[in-house]
């Protein structure tokens, strides 16, 4: 079997190669800092754990490998102006938007979108970076080194914020995990909880708008659509053209995790519907210190990044999966963790099923 190699040696290049072990494969993550001559053979494949990258010594090497899958889907789906465009092109309902040019204002953002507008930055940005806030009543006004870098989205007034991950084979076969339901603050993702009966009437409107854009795209591999809830519609927020923070709960809770469905896909090995096993949530571990002491939890499953811990920063999640709810009840009541993990803690008591 060829080697796979992973543009990118974080966390989830971490654990897809954890997810190739057992089907024998040799995952290889590699730094993109990295300078040393990689022994890329002509039949291996390449696969990345993040939408963009810069030009380096390691990059080089592995984006002019004639098997990086998706190689062109990237560039279109990490631009969020290329991303919104595409979504418009293929009429999948998202937030009224309207790209931010040198010429841009205020004035003509707050007439067209209302009196509360969100500008992302077009490159870069996540767990809640690269955003800016108009506001009408603030009298806001648009940086100028804003100006032709980034997107401006009316503000909406969601009920919720659900996602779906979906994957594709080659052969264009597709299967999905339930949608799964997530907490934000700050723009960090806190908690998730999959699945959930009531979310079932939007599965499969969700599916099929994500069908419908990893076919235009030839996609092949794992894909996440994170989505807004407003009433009875679901509005795409961002795509991931990767395996997902929101999607971790599959490695408790399904017989085949999203890691290992984006190995097999890229590698060409066979896909099958993932069987859910039971009720399963997730904790992200956000600047906190690692804490055996969490092993005692009944159901409780430690994944820790090895990373130093920073304010903000992603370091681990902590996975749980049992059919007995008070199980899980008594394991959020037995996690001790600063703020704002009480508010998360009580967000996930409030939405597992009664």
């Amino acid at each position: 079997m060829s080697t796979l190699w992973v543009l990118g040696a974080g966390q989830l290049g971490a654990m897809l190669k954890q997810a190739g072990t057992p089907l024998g494969l040799d995952v290889r993550p590699v730094d993109i800092e990295a300078t040393e001559a990689l022994p890329l053979q002509a039949d291996d494949i390449v696969t990345a754990e993040r939408e963009e990258w810069p030009e380096t010594v390691a990059t080089k090497q592995l984006a002019t490998h004639k098997n990086f899958v998706n190689l062109a889907t990237f560039p279109q789906l990490a631009d969020r102006l290329t991303q919104k465009q595409w979504l418009d092109r293929l009429e999948l309902a998202t937030a009224p938007w309207f790209p931010v040019e040198q010429d841009s204002t205020a004035d003509y953002a707050y007439q067209t979108l209302g009196e509360r507008v969100l500008m992302k930055r077009r490159r870069g940005g996540y767990d809640g970076k690269g955003q800016y806030w108009l506001k009408q009543a603030e009298k806001s006004e648009i940086p100028d080194d804003w100006k032709g870098q980034a997107i401006a989205e009316q503000a909406i007034n969601f009920d919720e914020e659900v996602s779906l991950v979906g994957v594709r084979g080659k052969d264009g076969k597709k299967y999905f995990y339930p949608l799964t339901l997530n907490l934000h603050i700050n723009g960090i993702l806190y908690a998730s909880i999959s699945p959930l009966k009531r979310l079932d009437q939007y599965q499969s409107t969700a599916e099929v708008m994500l069908s419908k854009l990893m076919d235009a795209l030839d996609y092949v591999g794992v894909m996440a659509m994170e989505c807004f809830r407003v009433g009875d519609e679901l509005l795409i927020n961002e795509l991931a053209p990767r395996v997902h923070n929101s999607g971790h709960w599959t490695q408790a809770g399904s017989n085949v995790c999203q890691f290992e469905n984006h190995v097999r896909a890229v590698t060409g090995l066979p896909l099958v519907e993932a069987e859910i096993k039971n009720q399963s949530m997730m904790v992200n571990l956000i600047g906190v210190d690692l804490d055996y002491q969490w092993l005692n939890i009944k159901s409780l499953e430690l994944y820790w990044y090895k990373k130093d811990v920073r304010p903000g920063r992603k370091v681990g999640h902590l996975n749980f999966c049992t059919g007995n709810l008070e199980v899980l009840h008594s394991a959020l009541n037995s996690l001790a963790m600063p703020a704002p993990y009480p508010e998360a803690i009580t967000w996930l008591k409030a939405n597992l099923p009664a």
